[in-house]
């Protein structure tokens, strides 16, 4: 009875968290009410399907037309991460168009088609008769940056001012900027930034002051000083820059990397309800969305538990056998290496990945394909070990298939569990999106439903990463399970997730200690670098929900099947797709 209480209070505590964190979210971002936040799909020039999400003030109408603002997220993002910029606009009046480019999330592939997404959003944009023609801004970041400026490039009478933040001219398909290319240019640049020898030329943010690419662009032989207006803004050849102290990511999620667009924006038009650039909240809609992704995770937790006392899947609640696993300094010295390889090996691995395996129909996104290329990897390189332990001393400890949760059980059944344990939480999501108009996220860490086309994408992924968790199963516990452990708690569970993460935070932090130098990353690995900020928050989830669902059920699989299907899904939803099915 206390049991089943206890899963009442974990799952109704999930609903009220992505409920109510989806009502606070949802009153931010329509300006309670004064903004209307609506879906929009449209097509491409091409024939592709755009998806977008549309901020439209109560005012603006065909008799009182809006200012208008088209904002691109960057690589491997979604319309969402630019809502902090939409927030702020919209409640100035602005309307705001903010796009998934081609091949993200719910627009069609493949991505980097159509020069990235801008032509077509700023086509779209300037049909509506509510938007004032006469005054457009375009918005990037990063890799939206250069959907903007070939934008401005192809239709140079259809904007009034540009403005990118952690992006550049001259890369990737868009232009060589000149002192009159594009009109009027704001440029947010941190110093931190990890892409600026990609973007820039330069060793760091900090200094892409110093470059010739940038004086040439501002139309000066001298560094360029930061916070001064060169040019001129009637002329339309203005330029600005502000370089804030932060990394690229850092942009969209910061109020000093949100300020100087805003400032921009309406430096360059005419706000219809100007507001100090330093007044923001768009940060409440983060926390409410923030605390709808924690309802997401406990809700995993709650319905796995809910659905192991139901009489369909008792047959999956095992008896734990007795550990058997590492002690002393042999467990201190596994739990170390169980630590340390993911991380020495994820540079390399995804580097490997991406050579062997390029998009393809079987596998069509980049990134998704080195995660699993580095996840098959470190399950062989695990399960080598785990072997190696088991015939030099496992045995002679007394371990077993069943000490290290290798029982099938009922096999059919614990893939139907778990599709019902991740399908329940994903109806939460869709529940939540559907009435207030909002994902899960907490600044790159999206949780986000799967397209039509995704779910077979996921089909192609699921079982590779399914196989990599039965291993991380095995390790965690079986080999690190003490042989004087009597279950495993909720002490296991930090225990294991501070395992899981630690080799990743180790990693992160030796790459940003040079930056905070002035210096460049350790590793010149910058997107690589970014990927694994998601990896250092899935990986000690899934070891929290791994333990969790061990000590129920006695064996590694019913945890493996619900993190395969949890994380393919989550990995495929936020990523780019490079070859369109």
């Amino acid at each position: 009875m206390r049991n089943a209480r206890g899963n009442a209070f974990v799952l109704v505590l999930a609903v009220l968290l992505a409920f109510g964190g989806g009502l606070m979210a949802w009153l931010v971002q329509t300006d309670h009410g004064n903004v209307a936040v609506s879906q929009v799909r449209f097509a491409a020039a091409d024939g592709r399907i755009v998806n977008a999400r549309l901020y439209r003030p109560e005012f603006a109408s065909p008799e009182s037309p809006a200012p208008a603002v088209l904002a691109i997220h960057g690589y491997i993002n979604s319309e969402g991460t630019q809502a902090p910029y939409a927030i702020e606009l919209a409640r100035r009046g602005y309307v705001v168009l903010a796009l998934d480019q081609p091949g993200h999330g719910y627009s069609d592939g493949p991505a980097f088609a159509g020069g990235f997404g801008g032509i077509d959003g700023l086509t779209y944009l300037r049909s509506l008769e509510f938007v004032d023609t006469d005054q457009v801004v375009l918005s990037g970041h990063s890799m939206g940056g250069w959907a903007a400026l070939i934008a401005a490039a192809v239709m140079p009478d259809g904007y009034t001012s540009v403005v990118v933040s952690g992006s550049s001219t001259g890369t990737f398909g868009a232009p060589e900027g000149t002192p009159e290319y594009p009109r009027n240019l704001g440029l947010v640049y941190g110093t931190y930034d990890e892409f600026s020898q990609l973007m820039w030329g330069s060793p760091t943010g900090a200094d892409i002051v110093n470059t010739a690419k940038l004086q040439t662009l501002f139309g000066t032989d001298a560094p360029v000083v930061p916070g001064t207006l060169y040019g001129s803004i009637e002329e339309g050849t203005a330029r600005w820059l502000d370089q804030p102290v932060q990394n690229n990511p850092m942009n969209h999620i910061t109020t000093a990397g949100v300020a100087p667009v805003i400032d921009w924006v309406q430096r360059t038009t005419t706000a219809p309800f100007p507001i100090p650039p330093e007044d923001q909240v768009w940060m409440y809609r983060e926390i409410g969305t923030g605390l709808g992704l924690l309802g997401f995770v406990l809700a995993l937790f709650g319905l796995s538990s809910a659905l192991l006392r139901a009489p369909a899947f008792e047959v999956l609640r095992l008896r734990v056998t007795p550990a058997a696993g590492l002690s002393g300094f042999g467990w201190w010295l596994g739990a170390a290496l169980t630590a340390a390889i993911p991380a020495v090996t994820y540079f390399w691995a995804t580097a490997e990945a991406a050579e062997r395996l390029p998009a393809s129909r079987l596998f069509p996104q980049t990134i998704t394909s080195e995660l699993m290329g580095w996840a098959l990897v470190n399950g062989a390189i695990s399960l080598v070990l785990l072997l190696l332990w088991w015939v030099t001393a496992g045995r002679r400890r007394g371990a077993r298939a069943d000490s290290i949760g290798l029982p099938m059980g009922n096999l059919f059944r614990t893939i139907i569990f778990a599709l019902f344990v991740v399908g329940g939480a994903h109806a939460l999501l869709a529940a939540v999106g559907g009435v207030f108009q909002v994902d899960f996220r907490a600044w790159v860490v999206v949780q986000k439903l799967l397209s039509q086309e995704q779910v077979i994408i996921t089909l192609s992924y699921v079982l590779p990463f399914t196989l990599f968790f039965a291993v991380f199963g095995m390790v965690l516990h079986g080999q690190l399970r003490p042989s004087d452990s009597r279950a495993e708690g909720a002490d296991a569970m930090i225990a294991n997730a501070l395992i899981a993460a630690g080799g990743f935070a180790v990693l992160l932090l030796l790459q940003y200690l040079p930056v905070t130098a002035g210096q460049p990353l350790t590793i010149l690995e910058p997107l690589r670098t970014i990927v694994g900020y998601q990896v250092l928050v899935l990986l000690p989830l899934a070891a929290m929900l791994s333990t969790y669902l061990f000590a129920r059920t006695g064996s590694v699989w019913p945890g493996a099947f619900v993190n395969g299907f949890w994380v393919t899904a989550y990995i495929v939803a936020s990523q780019a797709t490079q070859f369109a099915l």
